[in-house]
């Protein structure tokens, strides 16, 4: 049974309570998740989702790819048991020094992650390199300030207020850069679900490792 962390830390905003309360903040999440999905090249036969939180997009990436190595790595344990609880391939794991060997990797998701990160640089170069040359970086990351007016206007005032622990505010011009000095090459940047990133709750870009 899957665990009840319901009971864990009521004050705490769990991934899939609030998912399972659908609504809009589930189209959002199910509208994201669609386009990571959408932009993951059929031949990869190892996808690591970095930063993988309770699983729901893990859930979804093995339905998407069967038969493919799908693997999740999170430095909360209390996630990780969330995971398992659902038979997800989760493990604990610290994404500033990788237990993963270097060239391994077809795939790698950052789902709104990088903002929680004090040296996400340091980050960003694990990942460099347990990719594979070739292999592909998702990376998605929220507008804050969007994503608070929003809340406000859905009446959704805990979530608007919750402190979410994010240490940096990117936005797509600053990621691409960051990503280029580090040695990925830009392959796609989109903003989700709008065209302006001024008006959009999420930004997406896919790197290529080269």
């Amino acid at each position: 049974m899957p665990v009840d962390h319901l009971s864990r830390d009521k004050d705490k905003l769990y991934q899939r309570t609030q998912y399972n309360k659908g609504g809009i903040g589930r189209l959002c999440w199910d509208y994201r998740d669609r386009i990571i999905l959408k932009n993951i090249r059929k031949n990869a036969d190892i996808i690591l989702d970095l930063g993988c939180g309770e699983g729901i997009t893990l859930e979804k990436l093995r339905r998407a790819f069967p038969g493919k190595n799908i693997r999740g790595v999170d430095i909360n344990k209390e996630n990780i048991d969330i995971c398992r609880s659902f038979n997800l391939p989760a493990e604990e794991g610290n994404i500033f020094s990788l237990n993963i060997p270097s060239g391994s990797i077809n795939c790698c998701i950052l789902s709104e992650v990088i903002e929680h990160l004090e040296d996400y640089d340091t980050a960003l170069r694990q990942i460099k390199r347990v990719l594979k040359e070739g292999g592909q970086l998702l990376i998605i990351f929220p507008n804050d300030f969007i994503f608070k007016f929003y809340r406000i206007a859905a009446l959704k005032f805990k979530e608007a207020f919750y402190d979410p622990g994010h240490l940096r505010r990117f936005t797509p011009g600053v990621m691409a850069s960051c990503l280029k000095r580090l040695g990925f090459k830009i392959i796609r940047i989109e903003n989700i679900p709008f065209y302006f990133w001024n008006i959009s709750p999420h930004c997406l870009i896919v790197a290529e490792n080269y």
